[in-house]
């Protein structure tokens, strides 16, 4: 069962042996993530000239838990904008947050600036570095 919500950053972070990989990796397997955020670690590599197989073969076997992005959930991520925009959120930075107070769970990130917003969001933020 999933203990928390991983955002691109975390996921990011760990795949390419970045400060933070480690706590990333230990848990990995108690992590759930949007499927917005998923394409975005994808994009990231895709983005950096990673072959598509070469990706896959990365991702596929990682035991993340991938949640279908769905109207409930948009409407948290698009609601959250006016108490994330301050601190510069992306769309995917919100859908990760959005996914964390659907579902009552923590969620993990490599981008620091969160924590500006944390309290406003209702959601725990743990910083992976």
């Amino acid at each position: 069962m999933s203990e928390f919500v991983l955002d691109a950053s975390a996921l990011i972070a760990m795949l390419k042996q970045e400060k933070g990989a480690a706590k990333v990796s230990n848990a990995i397997a108690s992590a759930r993530m949007s499927a917005v955020n998923y394409a975005e670690v994808v994009s990231h590599f895709a983005f950096h000239g990673m072959p598509v197989a070469s990706i896959d073969a990365m991702l596929d076997p990682l035991p993340i838990a991938i949640v279908p992005a769905d109207q409930t959930t948009s409407k948290l991520a698009g609601r959250l904008r006016a108490v994330t925009a301050s601190a510069g959120l992306s769309l995917g930075d919100r859908y990760c947050l959005a996914l964390a107070q659907r579902d009552g769970l923590p969620a993990w990130t490599g981008d620091t600036h969160w924590n500006l917003v944390a309290q406003d969001t209702g959601v725990k933020v743990v910083q992976i570095r």
